[in-house]
């Protein structure tokens, strides 16, 4: 009987041990500066400057770089525009000459390294949205692409390009600061749950998504937690499925 119950223990610990080493990541959470990521650009999207300013110092406390920040305002452009970026990056330069004033010197961080250009822009830009989609990208265009050409255009050579292949911020990191914005700003369910998706195809893990929709309720708002979370829960549902 002994040596039945002991076999069970051994059977159990080592199929542990191996999903752990399947599974690194399943039990981690997000890092400080990952939380502050999300707060700044949920709440650059949504223009509350006060707020950002609190978590702007939070972000910089938290080891951020001056450069990691600026970046992260820079990229949400993208998804909600020139005025919200530029007041977030106003913001940020106000924050840094108050820690200035006070002796503290924070740290400007790395800046983005040169790209090879030994390809178009589009090329480029078709290849890392392959990455991280996980889909190949060389069939027609379909849908809005196929109905205005340019947009897709725009979308590979500027956006999967000029943005993403900017190596301050990882793909993780700038996917944290793409759906903090959609959840934000609401009203994009197709487009957030195309990124939740590429989230968890990137590293993000689906604990690390309910820490995100938390973080979304304590800094906007019991509305867009809920939208965002109906979507999460969608994402991941197909994704188990599949």
């Amino acid at each position: 009987m002994k040596k039945i119950i002991g076999l069970v223990l051994v059977t159990s610990c080592f199929s542990c041990i191996q999903n752990a080493q399947t599974n690194p990541k399943e039990n981690m959470s997000l890092s400080a500066g990952e939380k502050s990521i999300i707060a700044i650009a949920s709440l650059t999207a949504k223009g509350d400057l006060s707020k950002l300013k609190t978590d702007l110092n939070t972000g910089l406390d938290a080891g951020l770089t001056i450069n990691q920040i600026r970046e992260v305002i820079v990229h949400l452009y993208a998804y909600c525009g020139f005025p919200r970026s530029i007041h977030g990056l106003q913001t940020l330069m106000e924050v840094l000459n108050e820690r200035k004033a006070k002796g503290i010197i924070d740290e400007p961080g790395a800046d983005a390294s040169p790209v090879n250009g030994q390809s178009s822009k589009y090329e480029r830009g078709k290849r890392i949205l392959g990455e991280l989609t996980k889909a190949p990208q060389d069939g027609p265009l379909t849908g809005y692409a196929a109905f205005a050409p340019v947009i897709d255009t725009f979308l590979k050579e500027h956006l999967f390009a000029d943005i993403f292949e900017r190596d301050v911020l990882t793909y993780a990191e700038r996917e944290l600061v793409t759906i903090s914005v959609l959840s934000a700003i609401g009203g994009v369910e197709p487009m957030l749950r195309s990124h939740l998706a590429i989230s968890l195809n990137v590293g993000i893990t689906p604990g690390q998504l309910n820490e995100f929709m938390d973080i979304i309720q304590s800094t906007i708002g019991e509305k867009e937690a809920k939208e965002a979370k109906e979507v999460i829960n969608e994402v991941l549902k197909n994704r188990q499925s599949q």
